[in-house]
């Protein structure tokens, strides 16, 4: 029997944490289509891309010749802290030497910022980490690889699709070993934005029992009506600034630019100086041409609003066709549909089901949760459905999931 200590490297090596989009093409694999194929399970970003991105690569070329710093440049540190300034109203508040960490697009530091989270601490007992549940697969492929136990928090219809704080302030027992917390505003896949009283008290949580914060606001800029709150603006109010908070985004969705892998992780100082020497050790570099363009894609905003647009006009055809049907009510953010399809017999028939009879490729929900700590899974009735495509494959997906369900 292998010790508790190595269950999940064992979980990894052997192939039981698999990614949701490995699993989906394993269920339709032997299945043939009727229709042409729609895919919306990857939620890569298909809008215009800002016009100015490859003239700024050519100008540091250069730099293909050199070994980028692992901390960024001064540039790029200086163009996300000017951002974040912008976007929240921090003006120069943000320390872009000590408080920004650029990386690989957010899932890198996702990914690496539970190793220090982990390590930081000594716990007389196994370290746990807590995930919305649903929850992104980097979440639990961190937990897993620094072998602390993954502790999977609900998030419903009925706790707002966020997890219900009340029930994790009430064991104690399980805070005393929380090594740290993932939470993701927008949600994804649900779309829901956490308030500034809930951020705040998700703080006093993580600072009370000494974890780590890690908000992942990557859809931070695709909103159907107000834009979300920050977690850096509400942590910013408080005496101790961003200790124990570490948020994350990326280029990704805000800027239609998911190849050019570009994010960055901003907050506490004394944690993202032990991220960066992990990094330093184990991580890449951005390339030099990545962070010149990065630089100034992080400056400009009008792609930013033309982007937006276009996902507001995709959740119009939403709201046209789908009605109420399947539980729909429009997110306050992020570009999924989370559709309840029971009358398929759940997420895993209903994938089979739209895909057989109609060529339209969706996610199961119960690929993107666990049973939680009430034995169900959350996910189990639901399908994602990415809005990446564009007005009139959207359209034409979602009128024929309309159809096959008569």
């Amino acid at each position: 029997m292998q010790p508790i200590w190595n269950e999940g490297l064992t979980a990894l090596a052997q192939g039981l944490v698999l990614s949701p989009f490995t699993r989906t093409r394993r269920l339709l694999a032997d299945i043939e289509p009727a229709m042409s194929v729609i895919d919306m399970t990857i939620g890569e970003p298909r809008e215009t891309m800002p016009g100015f991105v490859v003239d700024k690569i050519k100008e540091a070329e250069a730099t293909f010749a050199k070994y980028p710093a692992i901390r960024g440049t001064d540039a790029l540190r200086k163009a996300i802290a000017g951002w974040i300034g912008r976007r929240y109203g921090l003006g120069d508040a943000i320390d872009f030497a000590r408080e920004v960490h650029p990386t690989n697009g957010s899932r890198e530091g996702l990914f690496y910022a539970c190793l220090p989270a982990v390590g930081r601490r000594s716990f007389t007992e196994r370290p746990a980490v807590l995930l919305p549940n649903p929850y992104y697969a980097a979440y639990i492929g961190a937990a897993a690889t620094a072998n602390a136990e993954a502790v999977y928090l609900d998030a419903t219809e009925e706790t707002g699709h966020l997890p219900d704080l009340d029930i994790i302030a009430a064991d104690e027992a399980l805070l005393r070993r929380t090594a740290a917390f993932y939470l993701c505003t927008p949600a994804n896949p649900q779309g829901a934005m956490a308030d500034r009283a809930y951020l705040m008290r998700a703080l006093e949580l993580a600072r009370a029992y000494d974890f780590m914060l890690f908000v992942d606001e990557c859809y931070s800029e695709i909103y159907t009506r107000e834009a979300p709150i920050g977690a850096l603006e509400v942590a910013i109010t408080t005496k101790d600034r961003f200790r124990n908070l570490i948020v994350f985004n990326s280029l990704s969705k805000r800027s239609n630019l998911p190849g050019l892998r570009s994010g960055f992780c901003a907050g506490d100082g004394d944690f993202l100086e032990m991220l960066a020497e992990v990094r330093n050790v184990i991580g890449n570099q951005m390339p030099g041409p990545a962070q010149h363009v990065s630089a100034a894609v992080w400056a400009e905003e009008q792609h930013v609003t033309t982007i937006r647009q276009a996902y507001r006009t995709k959740y119009d055809i939403c709201d046209e066709i789908l009605g109420t049907r399947f539980g729909y009510k429009r997110p306050q953010g992020g570009f999924f549909l989370w559709l309840d399809m029971s009358q398929f017999g759940g997420s895993v028939d209903a994938t089979v089901t739209l895909w057989k009879r109609c060529g339209v490729k969706v996610l199961p929900g119960a690929y993107l949760a666990q049973p939680g700590r009430t034995g169900s899974n959350p996910g189990e009735k639901y399908v994602r459905i990415a809005l990446v495509t564009g007005p009139a494959d959207t359209r034409e997906a979602l009128e024929r999931i309309v159809s096959v369900s008569g």
